[in-house]
Order: C-alpha cells, then structure tokens, then sequence
C-alpha cells in the first residue's frame, strides 16, 4: 500500500480562504444544504456531520474545506477531497457553492487550489462525479483539465464520471 502525504488543511488564493471546520460554520453548512430544495437539516445534524468530517481528515489525510471569501470574510461553501465514490488512493474533488456565489469564478479558483493540495500528497490521479444536468461544475473541471471517464446511471440521473492525472 502506498504512503501519501497529508494534505495542506489551510490554502489562500487571491480571494478566497479555505480552512479546516468549525463548531460556528453549522448553520452556514445549513443554509447551504437547504439550497438543494430537500429541506433544511438541523444544526445539530450538521455539528454531527462537521464532527465526522473531521474525524475523516484524521483518518485519510484528505479534507473537504470550507471557503470564505478573503475581503468579506463570508463562508460560500466547501471544496476538497473526499472518498464518496471513488477510493482514498484516487480521491474526488468535490465543492459546492451558495447561489448567489455561482458565476463569480470562485468554484474554478477553489478547486485549482485544492487540485495543487493534492499533488503535494503524492497522488497520481482524482476523480469527481457530476450530474449531467450540472454544466456549471461540468465547465469547472473542464478548466481544471478533468477529462471524462464515462457515465454511469443512478436513482437520481445520470451521472458523469471524470478524472485528472496529477504530475
């Protein structure tokens, strides 16, 4: 079995910030979640899940980060590695934005900083999952040079699977 590196839990860019989580991110977290239309967890529920993230980054050394933005100081979502549907040798980059952030390029620049976390872990390849309907995120990894994989069918749609080699 291969030995990565633990990746770096703290990254900048320009104008965002992505950090490990706090106990004081739940309700952020929430109000998020309830952008999906499927009702609005509890904070509770969510201090629950920022506990189990937590405990997953000690585990695997990969982190799901939340972000701000550097001059506002305001959480607009999360991005990093998980395991979700792929493994921890070929992690997923995932992220997920608030709305009124979408458009602003902050998804792209989030993800070109996790993509270099990665690559200091020693990785030689991600993976993410997207739904065909989602051409937003789909254009996101295509500036990040994702390429895709195949398709694949699930409950919810379909869903296209993409991957990058990391140098």
């Amino acid at each position: 079995m291969t030995t990565y590196r633990t990746m770096p839990f703290h990254l900048e860019t320009a104008r965002l910030i992505l950090r490990p989580w706090a106990e004081s991110d739940a309700a952020d977290f929430c109000a998020l979640l309830a952008e999906r239309g499927k009702g609005t967890p509890t904070v509770e529920h969510i201090r629950t899940s920022i506990a189990e993230l937590l405990a997953a980054t000690a585990t695997t050394g990969i982190a799901l980060l939340p972000i701000q933005r550097r001059d506002e100081g305001d959480f607009i979502g999360y991005c990093g590695l998980i395991i979700g549907r792929s493994t921890v040798e070929e992690p997923e980059i995932a992220y997920e934005l608030f709305q009124h952030a979408h458009g602003r390029g902050y998804a792209t620049e989030a993800a070109g900083a996790v993509l270099d976390a990665a690559v200091t872990t020693g990785r030689k390849r991600l993976w993410s999952t997207v739904g065909a309907w989602n051409t937003p995120s789909l254009r996101v990894l295509e500036k990040l040079d994702f390429e895709r994989h195949h398709v694949a069918m699930e409950d919810n749609g379909e869903v296209v699977w993409l991957t990058r080699s990391l140098p």
